[in-house]
């Protein structure tokens, strides 16, 4: 495994340690329910990658969906539950980011490698009469920039199987940007890539997730996004695309 799988391991990993605490904090949270509630198991995450010859990614690791009292994970998005808001609560979150890479490719030879991001900030999901409203305001800590998302879904259910589909849009200001897909003047000499300092970002995305059942409490999560990136990313000299795909496949348990 490459030191940038091995990164990216290491963070989503550490989502079983947050679930495995959860008992922990939830003794504290009676209003909120004393069991694990929701989806959690085992799954297959992958995403092409945006940057040249970085190629696509492919972990197995955990999956989880559910609240423990105040406390929950919302597959990459770990989080507190604390005053009330509208129709849900303000959350303080954290997000298991995996858009760093390595340097470690000819494509790359003279640019140096590129940390994961970690943001953290506050959030909140409101379920309306219309759908779920994701909303999260976040500081990287790794580049000093922010990160905004706003997601919306819903859900139909076909037979047995429940869809979700999925519409976003997510802001990243332009330290956050630079951090990943800039180039700076040391680089450009090593590199020969031309100098690259973008401002922010605003991506759309459209995905579609699924529950499908197996058996009693066991069923397959799955989910793919798409999003459209923007000048701002596609334009850097280090980028090959225009997109980016993400998904997973899991296998879960639904504890009630």
């Amino acid at each position: 495994m490459t030191p940038r799988r091995t990164a990216r391991a290491a963070a989503l990993g550490a989502a079983l340690t947050v679930l495995a605490t959860l008992p922990c904090v939830a003794a504290a949270q009676a209003a909120f329910g004393d069991r694990l509630v929701g989806e959690v198991g085992l799954g297959v995450y992958g995403r092409s990658e945006v940057v040249r010859d970085t190629g696509a990614s492919t972990l197995v690791l955990p999956y989880a969906y559910a609240d423990w009292g105040r406390v929950f994970a919302r597959v990459d998005t770990l989080g507190v539950k604390t005053l009330p808001l509208g129709l849900g609560h303000l959350e303080l979150v954290a997000r298991i980011s995996t858009e760093g890479w390595d340097a470690d490719k000819p494509a790359l030879r003279g640019l140096s490698d590129r940390k994961n991001p970690v943001p953290i900030g506050v959030g909140t999901l409101q379920r309306t009469a219309y759908g779920g409203f994701f909303l999260y305001a976040m500081h990287d800590l790794t580049s000093g920039g922010n990160f905004l998302e706003a997601t919306w879904g819903t859900r139909f259910d076909l037979g047995r199987v429940a869809l979700y589909p999925l519409l976003g849009l997510e802001h990243r200001t332009g330290a956050y940007v630079r951090h990943l897909y800039g180039v700076d003047a040391g680089e450009s000499a090593a590199s020969g890539y031309a100098t690259w300092a973008p401002g922010a970002s605003t991506v759309p995305m459209a995905g579609l997730a699924a529950t499908v059942p197996i058996s009693g409490p066991w069923a397959v999560q799955l989910q793919w996004r798409h999003r459209w990136l923007d000048s701002a990313i596609r334009d850097s000299p280090i980028v090959g695309t225009g997109s980016l795909d993400s998904g997973h496949v899991a296998l879960t348990y639904e504890f009630k």
